[in-house]
């Protein structure tokens, strides 16, 4: 049974925030979406790796984070609103929290620049137990050479494990960093199904690549379709080029062209 959320412990601080204080002695309702325009709430909830502080407003989930000391004021510094306490959490999270399937529920991304919200969105497209590499991110938001900043973003990524950035890795078959830390990145891919053992092993190889030679199709090696090649079709590359000149083409699942 999945626990219960439970409801914040107010002396983390915003319980001491004069316009909070200000809204908790209205004696009339608030007009509609007069509280989105000035504070959000926030709930702790179960999640994939402990509990985890939640900040949402009207128009979706705006933060995730451990809980910590301070949140509330470190979320004030960050999106220049405070935080009210509620003990009901958003419809939908605590599924997608504990599934890795978020495509349904609402995320609250401004305040992004362009260039972050559409890394994070990419990143968002990455299906539970698949990895992509950082260069995949760049080309697929049109900006090859920016793979450097795309990694910057996804560090930066405010509602971690709903947008998946742990799905991001780096191309050498290494994970690479992550806002909670690389082994929590590990346990999470491993939690999913991905073989990091075997990523590993095909990196070594300097094998990034796998192509079926019934289908004539080339994945990533995550890809749901390439881990039902069998081995006696089963073919590696390096480069995306090298599986072009050898007669295959890239899968429409996993987009491997996105990668030059």
């Amino acid at each position: 049974m999945t626990p219960r959320p439970t409801t914040p412990d107010p002396s983390t601080g915003q319980g001491r925030d004069p316009l909070l204080a200000g809204l908790a002695a209205l004696v009339t309702d608030a007009p509609d979406g007069l509280l989105d325009r000035i504070a959000a709430r926030w709930v702790r909830v179960p999640g994939p790796i402990g509990e985890l502080d939640v900040a949402f407003t009207d128009q979706g989930i705006v933060y995730v984070h451990e809980p910590v000391e301070g949140f509330a004021e470190s979320f004030r510094k960050r999106f220049g609103r405070p935080l009210l306490p509620t003990a009901k959490p958003p419809a939908g999270l605590v599924p997608a929290l504990r599934t890795g399937r978020s495509s349904g529920l609402r995320l609250d991304l401004r305040g992004l620049s362009d260039f972050q919200r559409d890394v994070l969105l990419a990143a968002r497209a990455i299906p539970r137990g698949e990895v992509r590499p950082y260069a995949w991110i760049a080309e697929r938001i049109g900006r090859p050479r920016a793979v450097r900043a795309v990694g910057t973003a996804l560090g930066g990524n405010p509602v971690p494990l709903l947008i998946p950035c742990h799905r991001v890795t780096r191309s050498d078959g290494g994970v690479g960093e992550y806002v909670f830390g690389p082994a929590v990145k590990e346990r999470l891919l491993a939690a999913e199904g991905v073989d990091l053992d075997r990523l590993r092993a095909l990196a070594r190889e300097r094998v990034f690549y796998l192509g079926s030679d019934t289908t004539g199709v080339v994945c990533f090696p995550t890809c749901r379709n390439a881990r039902r090649i069998t081995p006696a079709h089963r073919h590696g590359f390096r480069t995306l080029a090298q599986a072009r000149t050898a007669g295959y083409r890239p899968c429409r699942t996993c987009e491997p062209g996105q990668v030059a």
